[in-house]
């Protein structure tokens, strides 16, 4: 402390004495926090063991638990390292340990719960966890080593992928439309978890395992030109690496907690994938479900490079023009002229196969109609959201996941994403606290 003192009385007459200049600010700021740092510490210690004597003095002693003494800690906060002495109690019927106030005060991880909750959003946020790192001590003179913040993010990943199916009581929903939307993605993973997956690499392996997103937003109102207008902030999101059946399930659970017994009307924006239409109709039944403008063009030009070959200046073309009709509800008039165009040429079978997508989805696709009604014919909610939530987080070069990490980061995340973060955390001090109580612990 007295070397620390002295450093600071240095860089503080030099500041004084001599012309400032910018390098000598940049070295008077660091050095002032961390003498404030360190009285702030001195100060949250004494509270903090106040605290626990008082809960420690106050705590009911249930049957069967024995108290064993006192012991000390080391606590890591915000303004550095404390140490803090509690009681221990022991169950010996059940051969584990109790700190009473451990749980009341949401202590985890050798973290209080405001530097853990920080750490877990550095974690989740920044593009890696040695970054996160370099954030938290660039920004907050908080030291805490890369491999901590994913044991931290590993701590809370049950907690958080289990969020998405809590049971909460359902929030008013007076808007006009609710919309459920839902796409997957690939997460590249270590070989451990692609043992005997087939993928997409020249030997039939795979690289990536499939996460599926969904969104779920509300619309109370258009535009003066009549274009649908998302309502501010009304997007939460879910991820999960379950089969897509259980991913279903979850999409419903989401959609009713946020309201979709009250809301007027529910509309699927899907990509056509032949899955989730199908788990749409068994979770949304009665649903009007729309094909993502966005997917149903890529699919026209596949159509268009079946009939006259890639590269093809017909293809350009006729894009634009078969793009217009799709938005003229004249998705059957696509499929008639393909027909009719590939009948009896080389490529006919390819044609075929590209129609297929059409055919399947042509009351899904009367885009004209929808636009007319006010509705959103683009999934650009959720392919948005694979591209930050997912992509942004989990598909960084060289980086190779774990099924538990990766999905505990994406959980995180998405609990972010949704405005869900202080309940959640709330929530977290809820269920520490709830240890305490002396009918569950002598149930």
């Amino acid at each position: 402390m007295l070397a620390q003192n002295q450093e600071i009385q240095r860089v503080i007459d030099a500041f004084v004495t001599r012309a400032p200049d910018g390098a000598a600010l940049q070295a008077l700021e660091p050095l002032l926090r961390q003498a404030f740092f360190s009285s702030a510490r001195e100060l949250f210690q004494q509270l903090l063991q106040q605290a626990a004597d008082r809960i420690d003095a106050e705590y009911q002693v249930p049957p069967g638990l024995h108290c064993k003494g006192r012991t000390t800690i080391a606590i890591q906060c915000m303004f550095g390292w404390c140490e803090l002495t509690r009681n221990y109690y022991y169950r010996p019927a059940e051969q584990r340990g109790h700190c009473p106030v451990d749980a009341a005060l949401a202590l985890e991880g050798g973290a209080t719960p405001a530097l853990f909750r920080l750490v877990c959003l550095e974690g989740a946020d920044e593009a890696s966890f040695q970054k996160a790192q370099e954030h938290l001590k660039e920004t907050g003179g908080i030291e805490v080593p890369a491999r901590q913040i994913q044991r931290a993010l590993q701590r809370i990943g049950p907690a958080a992928q289990a969020w998405p199916e809590r049971d909460a009581p359902p929030e008013a929903c007076d808007a006009q439309i609710m919309y459920v939307s839902g796409d997957g993605t690939g997460v590249p993973m270590r070989r451990k978890e692609l043992a005997g997956r087939k993928g997409k690499q020249p030997d039939g392996s795979a690289k990536t395992r499939q996460v599926y997103l969904a969104c779920v937003f509300t619309q109370h109102t258009r535009d003066a030109e009549g274009h649908p207008i998302r309502d501010h902030q009304s997007t939460s999101y879910l991820s999960t690496f379950a089969p897509i059946a259980e991913f279903g399930l979850l999409m419903r659970k989401d959609a009713r907690r946020r309201g979709s017994g009250t809301a007027g009307k529910i509309i699927l924006l899907l990509d056509g994938a032949l899955g989730l239409e199908n788990h749409g109709k068994i979770n949304f039944p009665g649903a009007l479900q729309i094909v993502d403008f966005y997917h149903a063009v890529e699919h026209l030009k596949e159509l268009l490079e079946a009939l006259f070959g890639k590269g093809h200046p017909d293809v350009k073309k006729l894009l634009g023009q078969w793009k217009r009709w799709l938005l003229r509800d004249r998705v059957q008039k696509i499929i008639d002229l393909a027909k009719e165009q590939s009948r009896g040429r080389a490529g006919e079978e390819k044609v075929t196969q590209a129609l297929h997508y059409f055919e399947h989805n042509v009351e899904r696709m009367q885009y004209g109609t929808y636009r007319q009604l006010g509705y959103f014919i683009g999934s650009g909610v959720v392919e948005a959201g694979c591209k930050t939530l997912i992509g942004g987080r989990c598909k960084q070069s060289g980086m190779f996941w774990t099924r538990p990490g990766a999905q505990s980061v994406l959980a995180l995340r998405c609990i972010r994403a949704s405005r869900q973060w202080d309940t959640f955390w709330q929530n977290r001090a809820n269920e520490h606290a709830a240890r305490n109580d002396t009918l569950a612990l002598a149930a």
